[in-house]
């Protein structure tokens, strides 16, 4: 049996970024409905498993969407204005909202300055199990951590997966979203 029957694939489209046909060509200047309704035609012959993705303006279908898609490993849906461009190399003001299960986690280190740390380093569960890096913090998150290790004990440099970070003793305890992406990462809400 080929590798293709055994391990069958799909194809989901998101958008059309560039016409085959050269009258229309280049097309992220246009707004989203009009490339979504490019990417209709495009796909209306060829079916699956090559497929648009669903898309719905009903605030109420999405929300099922959300909802029902879980179970199959859906992460989530995003959100893009009708009338919105596609402007190349820069944020394109989508919205994604993703399926994701906060936990608590203990602060063990940090990255850079004390006072404006980048990244902290975190103990996950009562497991005990290895430190982890959480994502970049927001700038406002930053200062508040930062404020809240001031007191902290720092007790040397250390390493976790090959990356160094500052040490300290502290109880300050935050919130994550563990695994809230495709990259298992730990993205840091709030402080408790």
């Amino acid at each position: 049996m080929p590798p293709a029957a055994r391990h069958p694939a799909s194809y989901a489209c998101w958008d059309v970024l560039q016409h085959p046909d050269p009258a229309i060509g280049d097309c992220r200047s246009l707004p989203y409905l009009k490339r979504r309704a490019y990417l209709m035609e495009l796909l209306a012959d060829v079916g699956p498993p090559i497929q648009p993705v669903p898309a719905t303006d009903d605030r109420e279908v999405a929300g099922a969407w959300y909802d029902g898609l879980r179970e199959q490993g859906i992460e989530g849906i995003v959100a893009k204005r009708g009338g919105a461009s596609y402007p190349a190399g820069r944020s394109r003001g989508w919205v994604k909202v993703r399926h994701a299960d906060t936990v608590d986690a203990l602060v063990v280190g940090f990255t850079g300055p004390r006072r404006r740390p980048h990244q902290l380093v975190l103990a996950v569960g009562d497991e005990g199990g290895p430190a982890r890096f959480s994502t970049r913090l927001k700038p406002v998150l930053a200062v508040q951590v930062g404020e809240a290790l001031g007191g902290a004990t720092a007790v040397g440099e250390r390493q976790a997966g090959g990356e160094p970070y500052t040490r300290v003793e502290t109880d300050l305890v935050v919130e994550v979203l563990a695994g809230s992406g495709r990259h298992g990462t730990l993205t840091v809400t709030r402080m408790r």
